[in-house]
């Protein structure tokens, strides 16, 4: 038999079971401060970017080459950009490098507005690039092309000064040991070396001189397979050295194995960037093409382009 004492013990239990519209309420503010706390908490925990690009845009009258573009790169990452021909990249790598100036947008190094008005500002500022021309003299050989423009003399007398070969031999030596590039002979000219020497002599030369990041453009495009591979043990190595590079390159797999994250440009426009840990080719093609909408992606570690 049901007693009203009964009754009104289950009422009373079920309204304790039961949450409260305050229960709830309560519990959404204290899920809204840890997700507000976690983005605190990794706003500070995140470095300073080496290279920051803030809507760099080029206008040649009429074409927009590139519009809006935001760039980011970390102490240490590695990032690829990719994109189709005439997507932008090579004037994006132009502006940063001091070839050409900007339109509008802003150049930050290490949170401090630059500009470049030639590549020798550039490289001053300590970002070295290695472009698909290599800009290495053949018939000079090892030491003279890496101190290129940067010669060790004896006696500095303008036109007249005394260069320093020992020195320059010696120095050479050392860069390219540190980067793991091996020339039997230094004194043989760059004429007489294979495509991927080269390369190497070049890559060593931007590690050995870089005091920020490193661009490459495209640096295995003319190379056979076993000197693409010995190229790409040396960014690997670059890598664990923790200098920062961006590659500019057509090759997927080639990206894949190289970087951390990967910037798309499409139409002259960045249109989103991938961590390569959670992207594959097939969907960065699809970003290339314009099969897939950037829009529909999402990364917890995404920066806004």
């Amino acid at each position: 038999m049901t007693t009203i004492a009964s009754v009104e013990g289950l009422d009373t239990k079920s309204r304790l079971n039961k949450p409260s519209s305050f229960t709830n309420v309560k519990f959404r503010q204290i899920q809204h401060a840890w997700q507000v706390r976690k983005v605190k908490v990794a706003a500070m925990t995140t470095p300073e970017p080496v290279l920051e690009i803030q809507a760099l845009t080029k206008h040649y009258s009429g074409v927009q080459a590139l519009n809006g573009a935001c760039f980011r790169l970390t102490p240490g990452e590695h990032a690829a950009i990719v994109g189709d021909n005439g997507a932008g990249k090579s004037t994006f790598v132009r502006l940063i490098t001091g070839v050409e100036q900007p339109t509008a947008g802003d150049i930050l190094l290490d949170g401090q507005k630059v500009s470049f008005a030639s590549p020798l500002d550039a490289r001053e500022q300590g970002i070295e690039t290695v472009y698909q021309t290599l800009a290495l003299a053949e018939d000079l050989d090892v030491p003279a092309n890496i101190f290129l423009g940067r010669e060790i003399t004896r006696f500095n007398l303008g036109p007249l000064s005394v260069l320093h070969h020992s020195a320059m031999r010696e120095k050479a030596a050392s860069m390219l040991a540190s980067t793991g590039v091996k020339i039997p002979d230094l004194s043989e000219s760059l004429r007489s070396m294979s495509g991927g020497q080269r390369q190497c002599v070049a890559i060593a030369r931007a590690a050995g001189f870089a005091k920020k990041l490193i661009i490459l453009d495209e640096p295995t495009a003319a190379l056979g397979v076993q000197e693409t591979a010995r190229v790409e043990e040396i960014i690997k190595g670059l890598k664990q050295k923790g200098i920062p590079l961006i590659i500019i390159s057509h090759n997927l797999r080639q990206v894949f194995d190289l970087v951390d994250r990967i910037w798309v440009f499409r139409q002259g426009r960045i249109i989103c960037n991938r961590l390569t840990r959670e992207t594959h080719p097939q969907e960065i093609v699809g970003l290339i093409t314009g099969a897939i909408d950037p829009k529909s992606l999402q990364s917890e570690e995404a920066i806004p382009c």
